[in-house]
């Protein structure tokens, strides 16, 4: 087989964008816990009418069997199997207690309490699978096989598990590295965003390191393997990510020992209630009514509302501004923060290219037009992204653009085309220019400092002028900088894979201080997992593959959606929908006004339970005046969450972010 053939994935590799995870999405009625709640709710929602109305029993007591049955029957066989290992959690006690409000008539409340505890499950499961379709989908960057050189220079399409390091792998203009490795032979850019998340590709020549999944440019490469499969850098952020996630599940065991522990001391003081009673010669009638209403006025239901309408009011409030917040308890941890770690590029910053400085060199005769327009010309043809930032300031600037003639590309040097009649060279000073020629290499180096990437336009072989092009910082990252460090009492820390001159230029324009470049996936989980290590509750916003595994190590994970990877989207706890930064200090202090409700919802739920319950031990509370009571708390508190709801309160989130 001869190395002229070209790798079945290479058209695959080549259709997914740089630094995006290939889309593997489960499908939303694929998952069980999904069916089984939206039957449970569509039953309610038919039977709940009806019984309002008037309707006869025979009409709605059917259809809230059925949501009985379709919402409550796996978390009850789930809860019986568990009691098998003497475990007792509170989903089979929802089921009991929802019984128990039936046997004594209140067959709508006990159906709500299965409907709420169904949809809560389904979202949890969805959220899970669409997390772990999106690991699996990462490993789809490195394509499935690469070309190997034999040892008479021939070439064999072989998988890239098969590739054994010291082997030596050809990959063609447009195709995907197939392996971590080390450049032997030829030049080229490779875009490598989905490991760093530098804006622009790199250009590569003989030692340099090139990462599996990252995409190559116009030139040949010839790789050494340095690294198998299974450690390469995209299966390590695959590892990773899955580590970090499993790091939150301290949290979830402490609930769930607080649930067990209700769960237990609810059914024993049930048993108590119609036990002791019925031991001193009450009636069995009158001890079990007892029982029944201390089961009703006792069951958390008011609890359960006490936290769920204000955080999710306020996921529904985020929604309306272009914030997505997957769960409630993303939605509270948001408000713990405490530190903020940010990425540079398509985060702080836009994430594309564009021309900032046009410098036409003494001497040369030409306008800040006439080299914009000449050096668009030349670079029209090209597909490099500093081509296209080029091409697109010359369009914003309703330039018209000569064709260009005899066009060359060199790649890791630039492009080279006859405009107008004058030869155009387009590309990296460093290889158009020699050593004599300082003032020109002087002037780049002043652009550099300022964290651009210089361009030089040479005319019939002399320097006309040269280009700035940097990735432009969002117009509210300075606001949001400041924001969030009123918010949170600590300035943001920048994280970035960019260059350090890059890196420090944009950080001195949004106000921070602490930054760090030259980072690859694993160090800015390292920094992450260090921060929170000094006691700090971690926010990271970030928008790369290269940003997953910080996002799922830290606190909260916030990723921006418009120019967000697949993985980034959905590794992250809340994403920036509309792309607007300046929603996530609005975010952070809405989370805040949440909590403070939860607070007030729960001191008026055990208020009410507290008394209620007294009230049944001690006295004989009747059975209308403890439902009415009960619903009447549950009513209460969850008006009070809903207030969040409103667009004022958004408002004044965002006035608080502001200070």
């Amino acid at each position: 087989m001869t190395s002229t053939l070209t790798p079945p994935s290479a058209d695959r590799a080549v259709s997914t964008r740089a630094g995006e995870v290939p889309r593997r999405r489960t499908r939303l009625f694929a998952l069980p816990k999904v069916r089984w709640a939206v039957a449970a709710t569509a039953f309610f929602l038919f039977a709940l009418p009806l019984q309002l109305t008037g309707a006869p029993v025979w009409t709605w007591g059917p259809l809230y069997a059925l949501s009985y049955v379709t919402g409550g029957w796996e978390p009850g066989w789930e809860g019986l199997k568990a009691l098998k290992d003497k475990t007792l959690d509170v989903d089979l006690l929802m089921v009991v207690a929802a019984l128990g409000a039936a046997s004594i008539g209140q067959v709508m409340d006990g159906a709500l309490l299965i409907v709420i505890f169904a949809t809560s499950g389904a979202l949890e499961a969805l959220a899970t699978a669409r997390t772990a379709d999106s690991v699996r989908g990462l490993l789809d960057l490195a394509p499935a096989t690469a070309t190997r050189l034999t040892a008479d220079g021939t070439g064999e399409t072989v998988a890239v598990g098969e590739l054994a390091v010291g082997d030596t792998v050809l990959v063609r203009p447009g195709e995907r590295v197939g392996a971590d490795g080390r450049v032997l032979e030829g030049t080229s850019e490779v875009d490598q965003a989905s490991i760093t998340g530098e804006p622009l590709p790199a250009a590569k020549e003989p030692g340099d390191d090139v990462f599996a999944g990252s995409l190559n440019g116009t030139g040949a490469l010839r790789v050494r393997v340095e690294r198998d499969a299974s450690d390469s850098v995209i299966a390590r952020i695959v590892r990773m990510v899955e580590e970090a996630s499993e790091t939150k599940a301290p949290t979830q065991l402490f609930i769930e020992k607080v649930e067990q522990r209700y769960s237990l001391g609810m059914v024993a003081a049930t048993l108590a209630v119609f036990g002791v009673p019925l031991a001193f010669g009450e009636e069995f009638s009158e001890a079990l009514l007892r029982a029944m209403t201390f089961m009703i006025v006792a069951s958390p239901c008011a609890v359960v509302l006490a936290t769920m309408p204000p955080l999710l009011s306020a996921i529904a409030n985020a929604g309306r501004h272009g914030v997505l917040v997957k769960s409630a308890v993303v939605m509270e941890r948001l408000g713990q923060v405490d530190a903020v770690a940010l990425d540079k590029t398509g985060t702080l910053t836009e994430g594309t290219p564009r021309v900032t400085d046009l410098r036409p060199l003494p001497g040369s005769g030409l306008r800040e037009e006439e080299l914009l327009t000449l050096a668009a010309a030349a670079e029209h043809p090209s597909e490099h992204p500093l081509a296209r930032a080029v091409v697109d300031a010359a369009s914003e600037r309703g330039l018209g653009l000569p064709a260009a003639e005899d066009f060359a590309s060199e790649p890791g040097v630039g492009v080279k085309a006859v405009v107008d009649g004058r030869t155009v060279e387009v590309g990296a000073p460093a290889r158009l220019l020699d050593e004599a020629r300082s003032p020109v290499a002087a002037l780049a180096e002043e652009l550099e400092e300022f964290g651009r990437t210089a361009i030089l336009v040479l005319v019939d072989g002399s320097p006309a002028g040269v280009l700035g092009i940097a990735d432009r910082p969002r117009p509210d990252a300075a606001a949001t900088v400041a924001s969030l460090a009123r918010l949170t009492g600590t300035a943001p820390t920048l994280l970035t894979g960019d260059n350090p001159r890059a890196a420090a230029h944009l950080a001195a324009e949004a106000g921070i201080d602490d930054v760090r470049a030259g980072l690859l996936p694993q160090d800015k989980m390292n920094a992450v997992k260090e921060m929170e290590g000094a006691g700090r509750k971690v926010m990271v916003v970030g928008d790369g593959v290269n940003d997953a595994p910080a996002l799922a190590a830290a606190h909260i994970g916030v990723a921006m959606g418009r120019a967000g990877s697949d993985l980034a989207l959905e590794t992250a706890d809340a994403v920036i929908v509309r792309d607007e930064l300046a929603a996530v200090p609005t975010t952070v202090a809405l989370s805040r006004r949440a909590r403070q409700l939860v607070v007030q919802n729960l001191v008026i739920a055990g208020v009410f339970i507290a008394g209620l319950v007294t009230w049944d031990l001690v006295g004989t509370l009747p059975l209308p005046l403890g439902v009415a009571g009960h619903e009447g708390s549950t009513v209460l508190v969850g008006l009070n969450g809903l207030r969040l709801l409103r667009e004022a309160e958004w408002q004044r989130a965002g006035a608080d972010g502001v200070g």
